[in-house]
């Protein structure tokens, strides 16, 4: 981490606002590059797209011409539809915010983590399912494959109570190895 941390510097914080549009935001940059998760999320803004009750408005064509897929509108109606407390979830603890945010479908732990990192600004959060993350552990530490999501949150225990600082010195670890970005 050190050496990590040498080439790095200065972290960048990454910190956003919580609420519904971040999660839509997350839902967005799912399984697609940041590349596209940008240009998407962009299409939604300039659409007007961001809010639950324009989700709900907006027929599945203008979700599509946005560059949603059929799965992802689904997503972003049922969390429209969902009415999530997020102001209670600032204060939730970060095992409760993780399991409100996987009920609605396509709320996945992944993105849970990533909400709870950039959004509550949790320090002790990480998100071990993150390919990014994976092969960042790999390449710092020499292992001869990324490891699995398990062996990464097994791995990330070392690093507790600081995690997501860990996260956030990968991420950019990746970006300065691989010379792109890991994380939207």
């Amino acid at each position: 981490m050190a050496h990590a941390i040498e080439l790095t510097r200065p972290l960048p914080l990454r910190r956003r606002p919580d609420g519904f549009a971040q999660l839509l935001s997350a839902i967005v940059s799912q399984q697609v590059s940041v590349a596209s998760a940008n240009a998407i999320w962009g299409r939604m803004q300039q659409a007007g797209l961001t809010g639950p009750r324009k989700i709900k408005w907006a027929t599945d064509d203008d979700l599509r011409a946005v560059g949603l897929s059929r799965q992802k509108i689904r997503y972003a109606r049922a969390l429209a539809d969902a009415r999530i407390d997020y102001k209670a979830l600032r204060e939730a603890p970060d095992d409760v915010v993780i399991a409100t945010l996987t009920q609605v479908p396509g709320i996945g732990v992944w993105t849970a983590e990533i909400y709870a990192m950039f959004s509550l600004g949790r320090a002790d959060v990480i998100a071990p399912g993150d390919l990014a993350l994976q092969e960042a552990a790999r390449m710092l530490y020499g292992l001869p494959d990324r490891p699995t999501e398990k062996a990464l949150r097994q791995m990330a225990g070392a690093w507790s109570p600081w995690r997501s600082v860990a996260a956030r010195v990968l991420w950019a670890y990746y970006r300065v190895a691989k010379d792109r970005e890991g994380i939207r």
